[in-house]
């Protein structure tokens, strides 16, 4: 797709705020000769014939003279298009081109057009998908028979797919959009309801107010049999918009966007500016995401939004507040205020990732998310470690790239880094930068220095050197830390700043300004900044532990006997600090920087009542260990069996029946434990899951809600033919999409070979529903990566009809991903060549690295694990 390098003066000329900007060129796929100011919208859809009437009219402006105006349009084809100047007659019709690659439309004139402002009017049809891509149909089973229910997806590139526009965000403008729907359904959009009207012939005419100036991919619509519920705070009415019957299962939602909504009006100072905020769910997957903010209409697949009484979970209702805190943030980062193009999207997403964060620490705080955060930080380090990584402010030229950027850097890494400047330049200050920025940009587009220029101004320069070195540069940092003895009470310590990175042991390390805080256990922290070197006099005499609070995004790494001395008073630590000092024995371990097997010594020193959040990062450790042995049952069992002597006694503790006073992490590490030791063969666990599975019909305990997921999965991993029969007939006969969809999810976990290929084969049927068979495939895969990327290759043609086209890219190479056989990266890397462009390669080329950096993990690593197990007898 061809790119176009246009000035800043260009810019300033087409109405794109300047705040930013340098002398540097912006990246841009349309020419900049003419600009959108208002789009009115108008859309027939034919739902049962997947395709949609449109008429679009776009005031504009042509800055320059020029004889043609090219703008974005995919999947349509245009009967009528004209062109009108201001208080004058339509010129002559244009000739229509359409470049399906480009995904442009350009409309070519007699004459050069004068500067001036103008009206395109243009009369089209499209198509309605049945992926999540533009304006999208998702069939559903109920009571009553099937339904249909049509939504849109725009980001990053597809409101071209539902209007000709100016399909790039930094060409905003304002909304008027009415929709004619069957009589009896819902329309929904980004503003309220202005006008209803029925037009006798089965159909209503709808019209929607005005919206704010916004980016195309933030428009909504929406139409099906809906419930909406609501609830209204600091004068804005919050909404919840499910199918029929289904809006109760949402009231958490509901009243947690009360009580979010109040605080983000608090914390960035900017009430939210429109009249509605409404959350609407849909039934169905996508292989790309599962909610987005559409400004006043937030779009969420029913599974992150809905709480079924008969299976949601405790982790499911904190993955619904958290998704929904998300998606809420976005209205002021990202909405209001939005990057100027994908290069910066991390503006949008780790900062939305790191507000919903820091909003559930604020109001549930009984659910200790603080410590989620180890987690998160390590997830972006695991990958920010390989030769594939990328900053996190990367340069975007095409659209596929664009979608590849929706990655762990851009939201994890990002929340990470947030999470470190936030603590380096205090949370009050931090607070005043970000009000200083979205008042000054309300409406506008930016760059990451715009943000940047505020924190200097609030905090003193230095948070822009630090942001530069940390989103400019890919990486992670590796502080080695020197200890001297202690006198007179205080502990000198020496840092030295390097680079972790997994897959390349000889590589020149990049420099970081590191923010550090250090401590002696039990004694103060002292903060520094590490610029390659620094020396720090810590309070106290005991060990030195580095990333106190592990606020800081780096990696620590002590000598030998600093490391025993934190293992023998490791029970002693905070629980977050037990967090990041394992996630760091496990990495550098991996990587050959330290002793393998140093994160089973820390894992060995938890205590049995250590806080369930510790014992949940202690079992996944052990299920990431236990995935190396795949394929090696000997020595697989030998690690298996350790594994389930430091779990099981933790399960024993808490047990299978929940009490009342227990907390919501200890419910969701029951889940957790059920599912790892029935992953280790624990037969006492897989047995009491059956049992209990057979008994639900006619003992109603047998299945709490909070297990149910939970024993469904041991039983359909574990499955025969007979038990994935039953599974089967079960998901057929569901009527609730909720449940019907995870049952299909079921299907697909089972160990078993032949049960795997059935559940593929059955992935490419119409039973499954369209969003939910590329989700099959992809959980075939997480067993069986070679079969299911074997299998999809083999039928890419009828595949590529399931997976959303933003995410194509990514999803093939992925299914390959955890493989540990060396033939999976030629297959990863033809696949590549023949079926995605030249620079939007590198999902593909992660996935090779990853499996390189795995085969040497087993060939170099396990070894020694396997020595250590055999020491523990």
């Amino acid at each position: 797709m061809r790119t176009v390098l246009v000035s800043a003066i260009a810019l300033a000329l087409s109405g794109v705020s300047m705040a930013g900007f340098a002398a540097d060129l912006a990246t841009t796929q349309l020419p900049r000769e003419v600009r959108p100011s208002h789009y009115d919208v108008s859309i027939v859809p034919h739902a049962e014939k997947l395709g949609f009437d449109g008429k679009v009219s776009v005031a504009v402006e042509v800055l320059k003279p020029t004889t043609s105006i090219t703008l974005n349009a995919m999947d349509m084809t245009f009967s009528s298009v004209s062109l009108t100047p201001a208080g004058k007659k339509a010129l002559a019709a244009p000739k229509v081109a359409v470049d399906k690659e480009a995904q442009t439309a350009t409309f070519t004139f007699a004459k050069p057009l004068p500067a001036g402002t103008y009206t395109l009017a243009m009369v089209y049809t499209g198509k309605i998908g049945t992926q999540a891509n533009g304006l999208f149909a998702i069939d559903y089973d109920t009571k009553d028979g099937k339904k249909r229910a049509l939504y849109t997806q725009f980001e990053n590139s597809d409101a071209r797919r539902f209007i000709p526009s100016w399909d790039e965000p930094a060409y905003k403008a304002t909304f008027t959009l009415d929709v004619t729907i069957p009589t009896g359904e819902m329309a929904v959009s980004n503003m309220p309801t202005a006008t209803t009207d029925k037009l006798g012939n089965g159909t209503t005419h709808v019209v929607f107010a005005p919206s704010p100036k916004m980016s195309t991919y933030l428009l909504f619509f929406g139409t099906g049999e809906f419930d909406r519920a609501t609830t209204s705070v600091d004068g804005t009415e919050i909404g919840v918009i499910a199918q029929k019957g289904k809006a109760s299962q949402a009231n958490f939602a509901l009243e947690s966007s009360k009580a979010v909504l109040q605080e983000y009006n608090s914390y960035f100072g900017v009430k939210y500016p429109l009249p509605k905020l409404d959350n609407i769910a849909s039934p169905g997957s996508s292989q790309f995401f599962s909610a987005m903010e559409n400004w006043g209409a937030i779009f969420t697949f029913e599974y992150a939004l809905l709480l079924d009484p008969t299976i949601s979970t405790a982790a499911d209702k904190q993955g619904v507040f958290s998704i929904a805190a998300h998606e809420m943030a976005h209205q002021w980062f990202g909405d209001l205020v939005t990057m100027r193009w994908w290069d910066d999207l991390w503006l949008n997403e780790g900062f939305a990732s790191w507000m919903a964060a820091r909003t559930t620490e604020k109001l549930h705080p009984e659910w200790n998310a603080q410590l989620s955060a180890v987690d998160v930080r390590e997830g972006a380090m695991s990958r920010d470690a390989i030769v594939t990584t990328h900053p996190i402010v990367q340069r975007i030229d095409t659209v596929e790239q664009a979608s590849q950027a929706f990655d762990t850097i851009t939201y994890s890494k990002g929340e990470a880094v947030i999470r470190m400047l936030e603590g380096y330049v205090g949370a009050d200050k931090w607070r005043e930068g970000v009000q200083r920025y979205i008042k000054a940009h309300a409406y506008g587009n930016t760059v990451s220095d715009d943000l940047w220029k505020e924190m200097d101004a609030v905090a003193g320069p230095g948070v822009t050197t630090i942001a530069h070195d940390f989103t400019l540069q890919a990486g992670v940092p590796l502080i080695s830390v020197e200890a001297g003895k202690c006198e007179g009470g205080n502990t000198a310590v020496t840092l030295t700043q390097g680079e972790f990175t997994k897959d390349r042991p000889g590589k020149t390390a990049l420099r970081w300004h590191v923010p550090v805080i250090a401590q002696t256990i039990g004694g103060k922290t002292v903060t520094t900044l590490v610029d390659g070197k620094a020396s720090v006099s810590l309070p106290g005499c005991g060990p030195v532990l580095v990333n106190a609070g592990q606020s800081g995004y780096y990696r620590t790494q002590y000598t030998q006997p600093q490391f025993t001395a934190l293992r023998d008073a490791y029970a002693k630590l905070p629980a977050i600090d037990q967090m990041g000092l394992i996630g760091d024995a496990w990495a550098l371990g991996m990587a050959g920087l330290e002793p393998t097997p140093n994160f089973l010594d820390l894992a060995k020193q938890v205590p049995v009542d250590a806080a369930p959040e510790m014992w949940g990062t202690v079992a996944g450790d052990l299920r990431s260990l236990d995935m190396y042995y795949r394929g090696d049952t000997a020595r697989q069992a030998t690690f298996r069996k350790y594994a389930i002597s430091r779990l099981h006694p933790v399960f024993e503790r808490i047990g299978w029946k929940a009490k009342a006073s227990e907390t919501a992490s200890v419910a969701i590490l029951r889940s957790e434990l059920i599912g790892t030791l029935a992953q280790f063969g624990d037969k006492s666990v897989i047995d009491e899951a059956r049992r209990r599975y057979a008994a639900q019909g006619t003992d109603p305990s047998a299945v709490p809600a909070e297990l149910r997921k939970i024993i469904t999965g041991v039983v359909a991993s574990r499955a025969d033919a007979a038990a994935w029969d039953k599974l089967h007939a079960d998901a057929k006969a569901e009527k609730t999409p909720l449940i019907k969809d995870q049952l299909y999810t079921m299907l697909s976990i089972a160990e078993d070979d032949a049960l795997a290929k059935k559940a593929l084969d059955l992935a490419l049927t119409d039973e499954p529903g369209a969003t939910n068979s590329a989700g099959m495939i992809r959980s075939v895969s997480r067993n069986h990566p070679d079969m299911a990327f074997d299998f999809a290759v083999a039928h890419k043609a009828q595949v590529d009809k399931l997976v959303d086209s933003t995410s194509s890219s990514r999803y093939y190479p992925g299914l390959g991903g955890s493989s540990l056989d060396p033939a999976m990266i030629g297959k990863i890397e033809a696949f590549a060549k023949a079926n995605i462009a030249e620079g939007s390669r590198r999902d593909a080329e992660t996935s090779v690295a990853n499996i390189k950096y795995r085969t040497m993990v087993v060939r170099e690593r396990l070894p020694s694990v396997d020595a250590w197990l055999k020491a523990q007898k």
